[in-house]
């Protein structure tokens, strides 16, 4: 598609400068070999189990004992599900994520590029039109923007103009307005405008648009959430699963009921895009970047290296709290921010070094019980297949020599007692 130069120029007409023409095409993938179709149905998903292998590496070879939230004895004692079942739980929410990731992938239309500076074009022009209202915003605090600019006209003319409210008169292209037409000069835009205006472009709304998309995900999550601890039947059918990890660790992020998967992290991750209007290509980087999130809030280690622990005070440490039986009504916000729990009270507040020290040495007790008991199950166990051989043995016989021993002290006293 090609925008005629003939429309880019109409806004010649009310002083502003005209708009660039452009021809659309489909946005080249970012990576030749694969689509971004693909990439967004499974760069999710590797990230998942790559940040959780990492994890997982550090937890085989107990890399960082000292930032460790919990002991691995733990894991073992206090946990209520295997790590096959986790990883099995898991891979099926993913599927799920997989599918409704392809949905609102056929839902969207082709991406487009070309636009770029006529959109650039359209925020100078926003920005033109605002400096019109600045000699009036000055003249409510007394000072005269028509003086001032003349003042600053040979020395800033670039801010005299803007003082104007807007007046370049010294800032001119030379543009074709039609086919076969005679060049014209027209107004252009001045250099800080076009630079501003990218600076919008670029950095300012897709900033607006992630951050909408987190504080909507963190809304949505926070609410739900607390809903299926609220709600008995929600906790006991849904919820519970997710619980059975009293010691969470970083694949065990996704560990849910089907059904709280989808409500809880696929439909929000999928409402934050669209409500945020994000392109597809922005979706993979907000996908990508909530799912390692996830997985390193529930990692298990508090690292003070680890970005992702430092830039929000809703992280590993501060979730962890969430999963154990003495902090299950508190801490409820995820994946980003503490912002709903501050507000509404259920933050929680107070030391909780007793409290995980009361559970390690539980666990050890409980793990130390559990295996002396094994211990003892496998001494019985031998024990019987030991006896009929011993049974056979010179040895043995003298232990089956007191019943007969006994047989004659009873024979003696029979007459005594007759």
């Amino acid at each position: 598609m090609v925008y005629s130069a003939t429309m880019a120029n109409a806004t010649v007409v009310s002083g502003l400068p005209p708009l660039p023409a452009y021809t659309l095409e489909p946005i080249p993938d970012l990576l030749p070999w694969v689509s971004d179709f693909t990439v967004s149905l499974f760069l999710p998903h590797i990230s998942y189990w790559v940040v959780s292998f990492i994890f997982h590496m550090i937890d085989i070879y107990d890399l960082f004992p000292a930032y460790r939230l919990h002991t691995p004895e733990e894991i073992s004692a206090r946990n209520h599900a295997s790590r096959s079942e986790v990883a099995r739980d898991v891979i099926i929410e993913q599927i799920i994520q997989i599918f409704t990731t392809a949905f609102l992938s056929y839902t969207e239309p082709v991406q487009m590029t070309g636009m770029e500076n006529y959109d650039v074009a359209v925020w100078a022009q926003r920005i033109r039109v605002a400096q019109r209202a600045l000699p009036t915003v000055l003249g409510l605090v007394g000072l005269n923007a028509a003086a001032l600019a003349k003042s600053m006209s040979a020395s800033h003319p670039l801010l005299a103009g803007a003082l104007a409210g807007g007046q370049y008169p010294f800032v001119m292209n030379t543009s074709a307005l039609g086919d076969g037409a005679a060049a014209a000069t027209v107004p252009a835009f001045a250099s800080w405008e076009i630079m501003l205006a990218k600076a919008i472009y670029w950095v300012a709304v897709p900033f607006v648009q992630f951050w909408f998309a987190v504080t909507f995900m963190d809304a949505w999550q926070y609410f739900w959430h607390r809903a299926m601890h609220v709600n008995r039947w929600m906790y006991v059918n849904w919820h519970s699963r997710h619980h059975r990890l009293y010691v969470p660790y970083a694949y065990g992020a996704l560990y849910n009921h089907p059904v709280e998967g989808f409500v809880l992290d696929t439909a929000g991750a999928g409402l934050a895009y669209k409500l945020s209007f994000m392109t597809p290509r922005m979706s993979i980087g907000f996908f990508v970047f909530s799912t390692i999130k996830t997985v390193d809030d529930h990692c298990g280690y508090a690292l003070p290296w680890d970005p992702l622990q430092r830039i929000t005070s809703n992280n590993a440490a501060y979730h962890d709290i969430h999963h154990q039986s003495w902090g299950i009504k508190t801490n409820f916000s995820q994946p980003f921010f503490t912002f709903w729990d501050r507000l509404l009270g259920t933050m929680w507040t107070g030391d909780t070094t007793l409290k995980y020290a009361r559970d390690r040495d539980a666990a050890a007790r409980k793990t130390a019980a559990a295996a002396a008991k094994a211990a003892a199950e496998k001494d019985e166990s031998a024990e019987p297949a030991s006896s009929p051989s011993d049974a056979a043995t010179p040895n043995g016989g003298a232990k089956a020599a007191k019943p007969r021993k006994a047989g004659v002290k009873a024979s003696k006293s029979k007459p005594v007692n007759a």
